[in-house]
């Protein structure tokens, strides 16, 4: 995958504080400096601009426009509409999940639209003192960015004034995000003609995401479960979601729709999508500044890289390794000796965090590998990092030729065990490994035959 910027790392003499605040602080730095004149597309529902809470998310919002984000925020406006054709009497008409926009609902769309866009823009205008926002000025401005078409005729339904994005003007949106303003854009899109047409926010925000190159399309939900209550896994893949939404697990629409728009966003090079639960304190924040976030990352990509290490991984395997060689389960290994060996070296990195390590030493002669350093990093197990690791070294072995694989080891006998490998003699080891073997640590050998080595060509 292409992963996040990298994460600078810190020095080794770099402690915990036990300060929660000044831990987080440091955790958010590598992001706040990643983040910085980068394009996020935000979308949200009309249900947040009605939430008592809402406020708390504009400050948010301020808050990346003064680290130095250029937002695009796409809103949604179904509650406002819907209040407004029920104070009409007008019948909510859907067919296949969309709105059947007729003269009256178009009105009512249009009117609800203009409400909620004075709405964010009246509090991205706050400046009061003791505030959030105090001493803050963030230049608003919205306009005819989208083109649109109408959806037509589908299944003998005329969908009426309900349209599809065809294009959006990138060109106007990033030359006003050049000059520090946040553009806001809501779900109506306008046709050559001066039609207006009513537009799903999910396919606005996917547009205008894809029409900047945008780093980052990020959908605000209302929640984040199925109808049976599982909640979404923390990273999918692009075809993992077609698998979701292809499957049994009923999906409120909301979250289908951003599923859907997430996924396509990831197929015309959009390389981050989140799903963030917007009713949860910070989530916003925590998603954006934290190794962990708090929802659910699309990518075309898997979001963790394995990868062959390079010199500048050195100082992240030393501090991944450091915690095993005070417990004696690894060998202590120099900077030196990490630096001349780092070719050996396997690594599984998530936003510049080395998350887990191993090496892999050839001895072709003997038919035989060595796997060493295999270590999972402490806030990251329970992940199958190590299980992971471990297949790609065997997939690394077998491409050699090479039909064995072993490992020493001291106090983790039985997790190798439990994945193939058989206990062995201190004979069965090269020559070349019996002679440096460590009496003193009297590790215990294990040997794993790898299947299907035969069929491979050797390596040169």
């Amino acid at each position: 995958m292409t992963t996040r910027p990298h994460r600078p790392r810190p020095d080794d003499d770099i402690q915990s504080t036990n300060d929660p605040f000044v831990d987080w602080v440091r955790e958010a730095t590598p992001y706040i400096h990643a983040h910085r004149g980068r394009t996020f597309v935000i979308a949200f529902g009309g249900e947040a601009v009605v939430d008592a809470r809402f406020p708390e998310l504009v400050h948010d919002i301020a808050l990346l426009h003064g680290l130095g984000i250029r937002l695009v925020l796409v809103h949604g406006a179904r509650p406002q509409i819907e209040q407004r054709l029920q104070g009409q009497g007008v019948e909510l008409r859907y067919v296949n999940g969309l709105r059947v926009t007729d003269d009256r609902a178009l009105a009512c769309v249009k009117e609800a639209a203009g409400m909620v866009r004075v709405e964010i823009e009246a509090l991205l205008s706050l400046g009061l003192a003791n505030s959030p926002m105090a001493g803050v000025r963030i230049p608003v401005v919205s306009g005819n960015f989208v083109t649109a078409r109408p959806l037509g005729v589908i299944d003998g339904v005329d969908y009426a004034h309900t349209g599809a994005v065809r294009r959006v003007d990138h060109r106007s949106l990033r030359l006003l995000l050049d000059q520090g303003m946040v553009a806001l854009m809501p779900p109506l899109g306008y046709s050559p003609t001066g039609e207006v047409f009513n537009l799903s926010a999910a396919d606005v925000a996917r547009s205008a995401a894809v029409a900047l190159g945008a780093d980052k399309l990020i959908f605000l939900t209302e929640s984040a479960e199925s109808q049976q209550g599982a909640r979404l896994a923390p990273n999918l893949l692009a075809r993992e979601v077609d698998a979701l939404l292809a499957g049994t697990q009923m999906l409120p629409d909301e979250i289908a729709t951003c599923l859907r728009a997430g996924a396509e966003a990831c197929r015309h090079g959009i390389r981050r999508v989140h799903l963030v639960e917007r009713g949860e304190h910070g989530a916003l924040l925590r998603e954006l500044f934290t190794h962990d976030g708090h929802g659910t990352l699309i990518s075309a990509e898997p979001y963790e890289d394995l990868r062959p290490a390079r010199i500048d991984d050195v100082t992240g395997i030393l501090e991944l390794l450091r915690p095993m060689e005070e417990r004696g389960v690894l060998v202590r290994r120099s900077r030196e000796r990490l630096e001349t060996e780092i070719d050996c070296f396997h690594i599984a990195e998530r936003d510049g965090l080395v998350t887990a390590c191993a090496a892999l030493y050839p001895y072709p002669h003997d038919d035989m590998a060595e796997l060493a350093c295999l270590a999972v990093h402490q806030d990251y197990r329970g992940g199958r990092r190590g299980e992971r690791l471990l297949e790609h070294i065997e997939g690394l072995t077998r491409a050699r030729g090479i039909g064995r694989l072993f490992v020493l080891t001291t106090q983790t006998a039985h997790w190798f065990q439990e994945r193939g490998f058989q206990p062995s003699g201190l004979e069965a080891l090269p020559m070349e490994k019996r002679a440096l073997y460590n009496f003193q640590r009297n590790s215990k050998v294990f040997i794993k035959t790898l299947p299907d080595c035969r069929s491979l060509p050797k390596s040169p």
